[in-house]
Formats: structure tokens, C-alpha cells, sequence
């Protein structure tokens, strides 16, 4: 057991150095920009817990584009696995794949119970810019994945501090 619980609130994530839903390397702090991120690591494709959480991410996705907000999914699935999966549920963001688990165990995200797959263990944070935990759930079980509303208030927040301008100046 780590001293530091998984995704703990307020720890700042390594830079993720992985390929793409397309091939292309990518960093994990060039997809935040200065913006807050809603970061998902699950378990694959073929999972249906997986598909129905992605029904929901897809409906936040037109809210998360004018809300200057990211989505980024992760998972071990290669990149062809991720670029059709993506594709089938509509997602417009980009999905992060690491086939070879190269932070499974740095994360301690590694899902023990699925031997076989070793998949991550299904985890949403909303992360600061700078790559900071703002807020973590564990969805090991269904139940514990954050709802919509949850995102959004924990979205808000980080806005709120990141905006200078969130609430409008006064005459």
C-alpha cells in the first residue's frame, strides 16, 4: 500500500508520455494547456462499465469544448483499439493509450483483480494546469465514477480559481 493514496487530492501527476488514439506522441501538459482537464483512466474497450461512463463523458462534451475544459482518457489499449472505440461512441477528445503499462504501477492504477487484461483501475480526477489533483474518484465500482453534476462543480471550482474574470466586474 502506498503512502500516498492513488490520485490523492492536491498531488501533481508525472508529465504522461504516451502515443495517441492516432500514433502521435503526446504529453500530458500540452493537452491541459492552461485549462482545467477532466482525466479518465479505465479499464478498455470491452468493458461495459467503461461503455455506459463514456455515454455520460460524451454528453458533457459539447459543455467541456465552451467551457475551455479537456477530456482525456487513458487506457492500455493500443492505438488502433482506442481510435475505433473513440470513433463508436462519439468522443471528440483525445484518448492517451498505454499498451505497455508504462504507468500503471507508477500511478498505482493497476486493476488487481483482472489478471489477465491488467488494466488500469477505472479512475477519474479533475486536474489543475499544472497537473494537480483537484478532485479524485475511484470507480472500481460503478457508483464510485463522478456524475455529471459532480464534474461540473468540480470543474466550476477550478475555473473559478484559474479566471481572474469568472465573476464579472461590477459598474
Amino acid at each position: 500500500m502506498p503512502d500516498v493514496p492513488r490520485l490523492a487530492v492536491g498531488r501533481e501527476l508525472p508529465d504522461l508520455a504516451l502515443e495517441d488514439h492516432a500514433g502521435n506522441p503526446r504529453e500530458l501538459s500540452a493537452l491541459l494547456g492552461g485549462d482545467p482537464t477532466v482525466l479518465h483512466f479505465f479499464r478498455g474497450w470491452w468493458c461495459p462499465k467503461e461503455q455506459a461512463y463514456f455515454r455520460r463523458l460524451v454528453a458533457l462534451q459539447d459543455e467541456a469544448e465552451v467551457a475551455y475544459t479537456n477530456i482525456v482518457s487513458v487506457s492500455v489499449d493500443a492505438p488502433a483499439v482506442s481510435a475505433a472505440f473513440r470513433a463508436g461512441v462519439g468522443a471528440r477528445w483525445t484518448f492517451l493509450c498505454d499498451p505497455e503499462r508504462t504507468y500503471v504501477e507508477a500511478l498505482d492504477l493497476l486493476e488487481v483483480a483482472d489478471t489477465v487484461n491488467r488494466p488500469y483501475l477505472p479512475t477519474v480526477v479533475v486536474l489543475r494546469p499544472d497537473r494537480t489533483v483537484h478532485s479524485s474518484y475511484d470507480g472500481y465500482w460503478f457508483w464510485g465514477r463522478p456524475t455529471l453534476e459532480e464534474l461540473r462543480q468540480d470543474l466550476r471550482a477550478v475555473t473559478r480559481e484559474l479566471r481572474a474574470d469568472f465573476d464579472p466586474p461590477h459598474a
